[in-house]
């Protein structure tokens, strides 16, 4: 609440979570009509008491009850025709192609009376949209299922198996939920049981693990030479956290591998995506880590994309212009201008898991003179897509702009 002629602005009311959501002021002008991405509803109170201050802090849940039903054909119909109408107003070409979009719409449109379920009706859009023979286009549609099986990590690597049924340590993942002080798994030992269950033949570990992430575990581990057996209580991670735990391992074992082949004077980042957060990574590399090194090594293998080209090409494409002589030094020992853009040799790696936005950088980057490319061509467009959710909240289709 904000009171101008003062230019202050004091809390009218505590939410308590973190939800997000929106307000509008009630017909009365009296109060304030919450409302939560959660689905609750709250009314708060911003008219004066009698003693003339705000009553701020009064917060009354609404009650209601709403119930919808749904008539899944009639729905599926109207998502059909509104994919159909968006691609025929958006696609970035009005020829379409060349495809008879008309013709499009009956020739799938026969399908609908006869698929009863989102998974199916995705995929009828999918090759409906398939049929443009373009980029950046197709559906999907991902269930939310929060019973889904969710299965959690040890932050443990395997090796082949022991022939006894245990699982063979072959690396503990660095920062995962077994690198810890007081912890004495290391590669070689043995995972023998999971919360008493041994492992066998007939066993499968990653059942045991299923919906474990975040809630501790027993592990029984022994030793490689089978001298002793003793149990560690583990906190297990999930998949996901698994994942960049990975990631962060091969970029680590990439740049230390460039560091040794190159006595560490070339530099090695991996651009993950086009996007900010990995903008602001590449600068800090380059500019920190990296900042005395003769070279760098920019890899984008594995990029999706996003908008980042140009900042791109505009950081790594400085060119030195000048040199700082403080007394007593050589001409460049201390730096020169730009500062803030990388004006040293730069080679980008690419391969075939680039996409979109991770086409256009390379190809930018060639034909500017940046720098050379290394690694499985690509394709070199740049496509923009308008990627929309459609009134169900689950369906998803894409429209290159």
């Amino acid at each position: 609440m904000s009171h101008l002629r003062e230019r202050a602005t004091a809390r009218l009311v505590k939410l308590g979570d973190k939800q997000p959501g929106s307000f509008e002021m009630a017909s009365d002008g009296k109060s304030l009509i919450l409302r939560k991405s959660s689905g609750h509803i709250a009314k708060v109170s911003i008219s004066k008491g009698p003693t003339g201050n705000p009553e701020s802090g009064k917060s009354k849940p609404v009650a209601y009850r709403a119930e919808m039903t749904i008539d899944g054909e009639k729905e599926r119909e109207h998502l059909f025709m509104h994919c159909w109408r968006q691609v025929q107003r958006k696609f970035y070409r009005p020829d379409l192609h060349g495809v008879d979009w008309v013709a499009m719409k009956d020739s799938y449109a026969r399908f609908l009376p006869h698929i009863q379920n989102k998974h199916d009706f995705s995929e009828l859009l999918s090759e409906m949209l398939g049929e443009l023979n373009a980029s950046h286009t197709g559906s999907r549609y991902r269930k939310r299922s929060p019973n889904a099986d969710q299965t959690a990590s040890l932050g443990l690597l395997f090796g082949d198996g022991s022939g006894d049924g245990s699982q063979v340590i072959a690396e503990v993942l660095n920062e995962g939920p077994c690198d810890r002080a007081d912890s004495r798994i290391k590669p070689g030992d043995h995972l023998v049981a999971v919360d008493g269950v041994a492992l066998d033949s007939n066993v499968n570990l990653w059942q045991l693990l299923n919906r474990k992430a975040k809630k501790p575990l027993l592990a029984t581990l022994r030793e490689a030479d089978g001298a002793e057996t003793w149990d560690e209580v583990i906190k297990p991670i999930s998949s996901g956290e698994e994942r960049e735990l990975l990631y962060q391992r091969w970029v680590k074992r990439s740049r230390d591998l460039v560091k040794e082949l190159s006595q560490d004077t070339i530099g090695y980042i991996h651009v993950r995506g086009m996007d900010d957060s990995s903008y602001r990574h590449v600068y800090d590399e380059a500019l920190g880590r990296f900042s005395d090194h003769r070279a760098l090594i920019v890899d984008t293998r594995f990029n999706g994309g996003g908008w980042l080209h140009d900042q791109l090409i505009t950081f790594l494409g400085g060119e030195s212009y000048c040199q700082l002589q403080p007394r007593g030094k050589k001409p460049g020992q201390m730096g020169g201008e730009p500062m803030n853009r990388w004006s040293r040799p730069v080679l980008v790696i690419q391969n075939e898991g680039n996409y979109s936005d991770a086409h256009f950088f390379p190809y930018s980057f060639k034909t500017l003179g940046v720098g050379k490319l290394l690694g499985t061509p690509v394709a070199g467009t740049a496509t923009a897509v308008w990627w929309e959710v459609m009134m169900d909240g689950e369906t998803v289709f894409g429209i290159p702009q």
